[in-house]
């Protein structure tokens, strides 16, 4: 039986823009355009013309790159009230975009024409009506996104309907029903959209907001109701409580739903689209999402992972590299044996058989642990911790001692300088740098100080520094968690540190880190001789 194909549209680099911490550059969004083409997406929402000069820019230059997969959309609204379509400046600027399919937001809900633009229904029907049909006639695929449709459906359907039968007789290519206010719940979305697919030819779209928690459930019952097309964002950026989350609906409409789509075929690509779109926007990536997140099918229990060992689908819903994502045994007090050995051998080191040495670090791990260590998100020091216990652990170099100074001068200068020795290879090196803390200045140092013996060292950045204070009863003396994020590329890996010294602690992270990576790289080099 052939699957019901459906279109996906993202608005990631216009809605998404809307996310409190979120301000793309235009490097940005071309950066992004580039990836969700790759992702397969069918629309990509690019901005919206004539608002601002980097959308602006955005149009002009995406002629240039190669977006071989989905098609470039611009966005925009009806004409203004008493202005004809020819001589409305908005409208120029979306002919002038050179994207072939624009988008058109119009209300479609009595209050908000009555409230928010402030003039008579007929008229925005006729907004409707005439901006649509302007825009046919000089040949544009065009989509309306009837604003506030649900909840205007639900106080006055007869107009709501009418505000899309407007948009049929003048031609649109698909008439979007959003939830703007992301108030709608399942049933009524069900309700809703089965009888607009009833009374309208025109194919229908929806578009949904998460402030109820249920963008995604809503964008599922819509396309079972008869939607054919879903606009949303990655990773669920957009205002307030953001949009419907395409990296967890695409999974769900294709590998729980029966449902097709072009991005089926780059499902495998989609945990890196999404953590390359948190990269690029300087935003945290949420470990916990479903299908995309570290922790998406990750197992802490010994028990749980016990039973994965004999078989996958026993804690595991789909098989994680599906969509490109793997199985995340996690290490921690409630850790068994079977953990290290599974995590081990992900990491390509064989230790099952050897039992004592699974049993010594297990109990390693707890008293660890029971100081405060914590090597759930730390897999590059839980490593490190593996490869010294076998014995292939080799140290890169040896601290002969830092120093670091901070320095107040006037009310609001503070500068930070550290100065460090290490040895490498019996070579003694002394350096000192500067940065904007003491950490800061710290790692600015070791760099400077290492980089001479491994220049690969440049490649690697910090992605996020985490502190946390463990007993706060001893106050400014409280024994503290340090936890960094490292990536190399597309690799990354956490490290941990603790000590009631707030720069020890961070020393000890920033350290495995670096060992991490350097390690690795000897290893591929040997597996290579």
């Amino acid at each position: 039986m052939k699957k019901k194909q459906i279109t996906i549209y993202d608005t990631t680099l216009r809605d998404g823009a809307q996310t409190i911490g979120i301000s793309y550059s235009l490097q940005d969004k071309i950066k992004i355009a580039q990836e969700l083409d790759k992702l397969k997406i069918d629309y990509i929402e690019g901005g919206w013309p004539g608002s601002n000069p980097k959308d602006n820019l955005f149009f002009h230059k995406i002629r240039d790159v190669d977006i071989c997969n989905g098609e470039i959309v611009a966005f925009g609204s009806t004409k203004s009230h008493r202005i004809s379509c020819s001589k409305d400046e908005q409208l120029k600027s979306l002919i002038e975009s050179g994207a072939k399919f624009l988008t058109i937001v119009a209300k479609a809900s009595d209050f908000q024409v009555s409230n928010a633009l402030q003039i008579e229904l007929k008229e925005n029907l006729a907004l409707i009506y005439d901006t649509v049909a302007y825009l046919k006639d000089l040949d544009f695929s065009v989509f309306l996104d009837a604003e506030h449709f649900y909840d205007g459906f639900k106080s006055n359907p007869d107009y709501s309907l009418k505000a899309l039968l407007q948009a049929e007789k003048a031609g649109a290519d698909m008439a979007v029903l959003c939830d703007t206010n992301g108030g709608s719940l399942p049933d009524e979305i069900k309700d809703i959209t089965q009888k607009v697919v009833s009374e309208l030819k025109t194919p229908v779209g929806v578009h949904f907001h998460n402030d109820c928690g249920v963008a995604v459930a809503n964008s599922m019952t819509a396309i079972s109701a008869g939607a054919v097309s879903v606009q949303g964002t990655m990773n669920g950026y957009g205002e307030r409580c953001g949009n419907c989350d395409l990296a967890t609906l695409i999974p769900n409409l294709t590998l729980k739903m029966g449902y097709s789509c072009k991005a089926e075929e780059a499902l495998v690509y989609i945990t890196e689209a999404s953590r390359f779109i948190s990269e690029t926007v300087n935003l945290a990536h949420n470990e916990r999402a479903p299908y995309v997140g570290n922790n998406a099918f990750a197992s802490k229990a010994g028990l749980h992972v016990s039973a994965i060992n004999k078989d996958t689908r026993t804690y595991e819903h789909i098989d994680p590299h599906q969509v490109g994502n793997k199985r995340n045994i996690m290490i921690s007090e409630l850790a068994g044996k079977s953990n290290i050995e599974f995590k081990a051998k992900e990491m390509g080191i064989k230790l099952k058989g050897k039992t004592s040495l699974s049993k010594e670090l297990l109990q390693k791990i707890k008293k660890l642990e029971d100081k405060g260590f914590q090597y759930e998100a730390a897999d590059g020091s839980f490593e490190l911790m593996i490869r010294e216990a076998i014995g292939e652990y080799i140290p890169f170099f040896n601290l002969k001692g830092f120093r670091v100074i901070t320095e107040k001068k006037g009310r609001d200068r503070i500068t930070c300088e550290a100065t460090i020795k290490v040895e490498v290879n019996n070579r003694i090196e002394h350096t000192a740098a500067n940065g904007n803390g003491p950490v800061d200045a710290l790692d600015n140092a070791l760099r400077k100080a290492l980089e001479k013996f491994y220049p690969e060292l440049k490649e690697l950045h910090l992605t996020d520094y985490k502190v946390r204070v463990l007993d706060g009863k001893t106050g400014t003396g409280s024994l503290v968690r340090v936890h960094v994020d490292h990536a190399r590329r597309f690799d990354n890996w956490g490290t941990v540190g603790v000590s009631t010294n707030i720069i020890e602690a961070s020393w000890q992270a920033l350290v495995d880190g670096i060992e991490y990576m350097l390690l690795k790289d000897y290893i591929e080099k040997e597996k290579k001789s």
